[in-house]
């Protein structure tokens, strides 16, 4: 294992090479940077165990180190500032800042490797926590692809840049926005999650923004908005497309102005949430056939991510089968199972109009209704079949007549829902109801989207 890296940012050469020479005889490898600039150039570029940053240098001194490093978004090494100046109150900006320490020259040596080795040890631990969550976010594949997708979401996440997600459903959409969220310096705040197509035309407003009671009928109490409630974290906006054009003017002020007003409120109120956004259509087509904002497209579009289809990505298939199945044998609690070679080959060949999603759906199915250890061809088949036909004998399953309506109904929509690939709008549309009381089914029998 490698010893970590310490960098030294200090215009002053002698006390570079002192805290340089003590920093090495305890194992750890140091590099040095003659100026704040250089410095800044360096922890924009990569990462290090612990940084000590001098606070009066030429060009650009530490505290305006700091500010640049806010700024930029970059997730920063563990700073340790040093200063011969220092006073209460810029040991408060320092740390108010960002900074991990402070400390006072002259200082003993062993106080300077006891603080450097507390920096190394939190920044291990961020580095481990960092893995976890980066993993446990992560999209899978090896497919060309996923690795571009990767690529762009490790570079894109530790800004505050706003990312537009495109893709059809069940791709991942959410998936690559909690891994943009995982991976970002607002790991720690909330996550929220909004699907704009779920909410009534009537309740967007209070639903992103909030409300005060008495607002309108119904507004038992003071509620916050989503904005609010994501505020320090990441607001994702699922199905963006589908939101009425009035809401789309009011979010954009709200990305403007960063700050809302909730329904029958007098005060407004700031927030700082980062938003990410997504949705299955072609936003630029709706554009032009004016049925969304062209400046809402231009703020959400500042870095796009599309996500493949899952029949453009096929050597994924064995990959997310057996990651799926694995995931699901533990969940259920049931002896670990395999894929047969045929069983593999079969599911490549598959369309997958529902991606990841359909894919997924039918993991689950096999290794819930599959006995045997090796799932083959042969059960991909009968259970597509017993989908398709859905050859259930409801008439002796059900004991009530509402019984039977609810079992039928539910059975229903899951096979119209899996027809459609997971496609909410479609399914509505193809039913003739209504989005919202399709996704209020949804809700109602745990039926997957």
């Amino acid at each position: 294992m490698s010893a970590p890296r310490i960098l030294i940012i200090d215009d002053n050469a002698a006390i570079r090479d002192s805290m340089g020479d003590s920093l090495r005889l305890e194992g750890y490898e140091v590099e040095e940077a003659s100026d704040g600039k250089i410095g800044l150039d360096r922890l924009q570029a990569e990462s290090f165990g612990a940084v000590l940053l001098d606070i009066k240098m030429p060009r650009m001194d530490g505290i305006e180190v700091l500010q640049a490093l806010g700024e930029s978004g970059v997730r920063r090494s563990p700073i340790i500032m040093i200063t011969a100046h220092g006073d209460v109150e810029t040991a408060v900006e320092c740390m108010t800042r960002g900074a991990f320490h402070f400390l006072l020259k002259p200082f003993e040596t062993e106080v300077l490797i006891a603080v450097v080795e507390k920096a190394v040890e939190v920044q291990s631990l961020r580095n481990t926590v960092a893995e976890y969550r980066t993993e446990s976010c992560r999209m899978l594949g090896e497919s060309e692809g996923i690795q571009a997708i990767h690529a762009t979401i490790q570079t894109v996440a530790p800004t505050q840049a706003r990312v537009l997600i495109l893709g059809e459903n069940g791709t991942g959409k959410e998936l690559a926005a909690r891994s943009i969220h995982a991976l970002s310096d607002r790991f720690e705040g909330p996550f929220v999650d909004v699907n704009c197509a779920a909410i009534p035309h009537d309740l967007i407003e209070s639903e992103l923004f909030g409300h005060m009671k008495g607002s309108f009928t119904g507004a038992g109490e003071d509620r916050e908005g989503k904005f609010v409630q994501a505020s320090g974290g990441t607001l994702f906006l699922d199905e963006i497309g589908d939101m009425s054009l009035d809401a789309q003017a009011k979010v954009l002020r709200v990305l403007e102005e960063n700050e809302v007003r909730p329904v029958g409120g007098k005060e407004v109120v700031s927030v700082d949430a980062r938003v990410v956004a997504a949705t299955n259509k072609d936003l630029k087509e709706e554009v032009e056939e004016g049925r969304f904002r062209e400046d809402l497209y231009f703020r959400l579009n500042v870095v796009p991510i599309r996500l493949p289809a899952l029949r453009d990505r096929v050597d994924d298939v064995p990959r997310l089968t057996e990651a799926f199945c694995e995931q699901l044998c533990r969940q259920y609690g049931s002896k670990l199972k395999r894929f047969s070679t045929d069983a593999l080959k079969a599911l490549r060949e598959h369309d997958w109009p529902g991606n990841v999603r359909e894919l997924r759906n039918l993991v689950e199915r096999l290794v819930i209704l599959v006995s045997k250890e090796e799932i083959t061809a042969e059960d991909i088949f009968l259970e597509r079949r017993r989908t398709e036909d859905r050859s259930v004998d409801l008439f002796s399953q059900c004991e009530t007549f509402e019984e039977f309506k609810a079992t039928s109904e539910r059975l229903f929509l899951q096979f119209k829902l899996e027809e459609n690939g997971g496609n909410v709008k479609r399914t509505a549309e193809q039913l003739q109801m209504q989005r919202s009381n399709m996704y209020k089914k949804i809700e109602k029998y745990g039926l997957r989207s």
